[in-house]
């Protein structure tokens, strides 16, 4: 017992420090995903069309931010390992690159958006369990609701950059803070503006638009300011953009890398796109009880998110500095922690399962259907969250190539083949197609385990 203890359980000071790092994380995205359902309840006030017209061009735009966020996480490994063996000018170097693939990024995508942004909606309008619905209304608020928040890809892509590097550095309270302004923002104008209070227009789904890109023009607007006018806490942002130096090694470990993980990130994120597409031929009831269950699981899973970002951190500055042995112990008691408390939250979650539904404006089929879709996603939680934090731990010592294997490739062949099957070519309830996918990811826990035991992971990166 007392060595199961001393493998798997940390001391007061461990937890401490864990606590320390995560709460911030934990508040900052808890704020974000409770407006986000706040958002979703607002904008499903207006009706069951202009919800689903929301959820699918968020479905499209979270395509682009996890093509953003896998760039900027090949650069992240390294900016972690660079802070724990102290080189101030090589964190300097991997913000550059996070910057020069951010603006290529963001370009690209906005341009994609513009001339392909309809016939992307379409492909989740466009079949015969929608036929009695008036598609046209659907594709023209979610053609709305584009135009405007496209002006909020390149704030969010400057806040991306900025925040990670600080959290690279240990710092997670000022993104927090930022991150929380901008929330209360964005929480005040989508009333104003979707509802038209107190003389504000009312513009419905161009209101939740415009109050996103507000909050994150003055998230960018704070990030940036706090990173820059506290350059003795932070020496990596002296003289940043003197010059957009970057050393040919850094360059070519980033590429080998940071594109597979870029991929994978993309990869995944068009592979959630194409079963979140798979549910929505069973109809526009599932699309929007879909949306509730999404947007509801975010909120519950801000731990298992915090919990990615200090593996990330902790184990990445240990490997950083040489400390092999400790980045190993150090990631086992952050996976038993995260896997024992989303045990408990799995459970929360069946038990408020039949409530959340309840607070939308929706029909009761749309109502009943998410539930069933949150008690599945409940039960299955503790399966997720241990391969969500086996995946930053992976990744943390480079093995990118690996973590393309395990989490990608899995999805495009496991995951996206058995939705599209379930929901095209058999019969089998919507629930239960639900049911099947989201355990699927036993499989996924089976390979992360012996994966994680082997330690070959732990690599350092910047002492070559």
């Amino acid at each position: 017992m007392n060595k199961f203890i001393r493998r798997y359980i940390g001391d007061k000071n461990f937890y401490r420090m864990l606590i320390a790092l995560i709460v911030p994380l934990v508040i900052q995205q808890g704020i974000t995903n409770f407006v986000s359902l706040l958002d979703n309840v607002m904008v499903g006030g207006l009706g069951t069309e202009p919800m689903s017209a929301v959820a699918i061009m968020n479905q499209l735009i979270f395509v682009f931010n996890l093509l953003l966020f896998g760039g900027l996480s090949g650069a992240s490994i390294f900016g972690a390992q660079f802070f724990g063996k102290g080189d101030y000018e090589g964190m300097k170097q991997s913000f550059r690159i996070k910057m020069i693939f951010g603006i290529v990024a963001t370009a690209l995508g906005i341009g994609i958006f513009i001339l392909w942004g309809e016939d992307l909606s379409l492909l989740f309008l466009d079949n015969e369990a929608n036929k009695d619905i008036d598609i046209t209304v659907t594709l023209n608020y979610a053609k709305d609701y584009l135009r405007v928040m496209l002006w909020g890809l390149f704030p969010f892509m400057i806040v991306q950059s900025y925040s990670s590097t600080l959290r690279e550095a240990g710092e997670t309270v000022a993104p927090m803070i930022a991150s929380v302004i901008s929330i209360v923002v964005n929480l005040c104008f989508n009333y104003l503006l979707i509802f038209g209070k107190f003389g504000f227009p009312e513009l419905g789904v161009v209101g939740a638009a415009i109050a996103t890109v507000m909050a994150r023009f003055v998230e960018c607007i704070i990030v940036v300011l706090y990173a820059h006018c506290n350059s003795k806490k932070f020496p990596f942002m002296k003289g940043l953009y003197k010059s957009f130096y970057i050393s040919g090694s850094l360059v070519k470990s980033f590429l080998i890398t940071g594109i597979p993980l870029m991929l994978n990130e993309f990869f995944w994120s068009l592979g959630s796109t194409a079963i979140n597409q798979s549910y929505s031929t069973r109809g526009l009831d599932v699309v929007a009880a879909m949306n509730i269950n999404t947007t509801a699981w975010n909120l519950f899973c801000v731990i298992m998110f915090a919990m990615g970002n200090a593996v990330s951190i902790l184990v990445g500055q240990r490997l950083g500095s040489g400390d092999i042995e400790g980045a190993k112990d150090v990631d086992r008691k952050l996976i038993f922690f995260n896997f024992v408390m989303h045990i408990a939250i799995g459970l929360l979650i069946i038990v408020l399962a039949p409530f959340v539904p309840l607070i939308y404006k929706v029909e009761p089929e749309v109502q009943q259907l998410a539930t069933n879709f949150l008690i599945i996603a409940g039960a299955s939680l503790p399966i997720h969250s241990y391969v969500h934090v086996a995946y930053f731990t992976i990744r943390s010592g480079g093995k990118t190539v690996i973590t393309f294997l395990f989490d990608c490739v899995y999805m495009w062949v496991i995951t996206v083949t058995l939705s599209s099957i379930l929901c095209r070519l058999t019969g089998l309830p919507i629930i239960a197609c639900y049911a099947i996918v989201q355990f699927s990811d036993i499989i996924k826990l089976c390979i992360a385990m012996p994966m994680l035991k082997s330690g070959f992971w732990a690599k350092n990166i910047v002492n070559k």
